[in-house]
C-alpha cells in the first residue's frame, strides 16, 4: 500500500517558481509506488484522497513543430485536435519521451507544468476552473502541488480551452 510520506519535500524548480512568485500552494509529497499500475496521476488522487477529477497531468506535446505543454485531469484523455485549436495549429502529437524529459528537466511521471528550464505553450483544460485549487506534479514523482487554476494559468501563461476528453 502507498502511504504519505512524512518527510518534507525536497526543492524542485516547480516549488522555486511558486516560492518565487509568492503563490499560494501547498506541496503534498508522497511515497510513489514503482510497482503500481494505475498511473502517476489517479495514484496520486487514490493516495492524497482527492477526487481524480482535480488531479491534472502535464503532456508535452508538438503542435505543427512548436513544442506545446498540455495539461488536463488524470481521469481523461488529452483531444489533440482540440489542443492544436486551442493554439492556432494544424496537427498535434505527442512529444518524445526522451525528448519531454531533456526540454522539461523532469522525469516522465514527474513533469511539472511548472519551473520547466524553457517556457513552452501552455493550455490548461478548461475544466480546472470547476476547483478552487487543482493538483499538478511538483516536479518528481511522489510530489503533487496544490495550487489555484488561475494562477497556474499566471505562471504558465497557459490558455484554458476544453482540450480533455473521456
Amino acid at each position: 500500500m502507498v502511504k504519505k510520506s512524512r518527510a518534507a519535500p525536497t526543492g524542485t524548480p516547480a516549488l522555486a517558481a511558486l516560492e518565487a512568485a509568492g503563490v499560494p500552494h501547498t506541496a503534498h509529497p508522497y511515497e510513489h509506488d514503482p510497482a503500481s499500475d494505475v498511473g502517476y496521476g489517479l495514484e496520486a488522487a487514490q493516495v492524497l484522497g482527492v477526487p481524480p477529477e482535480q488531479v491534472f497531468k502535464t503532456l508535452m506535446t508538438s503542435v505543427d513543430g512548436v513544442l506545446t505543454v498540455a495539461v488536463v485531469p488524470v481521469t481523461g484523455m488529452l483531444d489533440l485536435k482540440a489542443l492544436a485549436h486551442a493554439v492556432g495549429g494544424k496537427r498535434a502529437v505527442m512529444a518524445d519521451g526522451a525528448v519531454a524529459e531533456r526540454v522539461t528537466g523532469y522525469v516522465l511521471g514527474g513533469i511539472s507544468p511548472l519551473g520547466q528550464r524553457t517556457r513552452h505553450p501552455t493550455v490548461l483544460d478548461e475544466t480546472a476552473e470547476l476547483w478552487d485549487t487543482v493538483f499538478v506534479s511538483g516536479g518528481r514523482r511522489g510530489l503533487d502541488v496544490e495550487v489555484a487554476p488561475a494562477d497556474l494559468v499566471a505562471l504558465t501563461g497557459a490558455v484554458l480551452a476544453p482540450i480533455a476528453r473521456d
